[in-house]
């Protein structure tokens, strides 16, 4: 092994001695320098070359490895922006800053009930679970309630005409269910108020307009 080992060793230096003439004959300093080296020396700096690319390639590769990791981030950014835009959109949706459609029920009301009826209704259908609620296309937000009594009902500062009309948005059959129950609101309603009548129709689409009023605090402040 020994013996294979030094003609290979030797052609490798002659190859590079090649190399290094073209380089003596631009640089003749530098080439003053390499023609003094001996054999030895000429192995050890091929070593020290050899071993310098090898530490290049593994920068490169490292590079490599950072220019496909950015990538990745950078996509990852694009889905957490993307994420975030859609969390902002359902945050607007649900406060009322943005309009909203979906499936839901719409309640109508024919006769006259007091301003505390009306809410008791709106709290059912929000108990319920509804996401959205309009009272004739006003949308009921923080600070929006009906007030006033019977056939002079008021909401937002503005009159409410008759029939009154709910629209809201959420599950069908538990909104429906809710008012409809044996003992619920409705049937309430028809003990209190002989002369109201209290109709759910499930919907398969209702849009609830968004709200025309600030819904920014006042005094309260972002807690993070």
């Amino acid at each position: 092994m020994g013996r294979g080992r030094g003609p290979l060793a030797v052609g490798l230096v002659l190859a590079i001695l090649g190399l290094l003439v073209v380089a003596q004959l631009r640089s003749q300093a530098q080439g003053q320098g390499l023609t003094q080296l001996s054999v030895q020396d000429l192995t050890e700096l091929v070593a020290n070359v050899t071993a310098r690319n090898n530490q290049l390639r593994d920068e490169i590769r490292s590079l490599q490895a950072q220019q496909e990791s950015l990538a990745r981030a950078v996509q990852r950014g694009d889905t957490s922006s993307s994420q975030v835009r859609s969390d902002l959109t359902h945050i607007l949706a649900w406060s009322g800053s943005l309009g909203v459609t979906g499936t839901g029920v719409r309640v109508t009301v024919n006769g006259q009930l007091p301003g505390p009826a009306v809410g008791e209704l709106i709290n059912e259908l929000r108990n319920a679970g509804a996401e959205a609620i309009a009272v004739n296309g006003t949308r009921i937000v923080p600070g929006v309630v009906v007030t006033g009594d019977p056939g002079h009902l008021m909401i937002a500062g503005r009159p409410l005409s008759e029939p009154l009309e709910l629209l809201a948005v959420g599950q069908q059959e538990t909104l429906a269910g809710s008012l409809s129950r044996a003992g619920g609101l409705i049937a309430q309603f028809t003990a209190q108020f002989p002369t109201v009548e209290v109709k759910v129709l499930p919907q398969d689409l209702v849009v609830v307009p968004p709200t025309d009023r600030s819904i920014a605090p006042v005094l309260g402040r972002p807690r993070l």
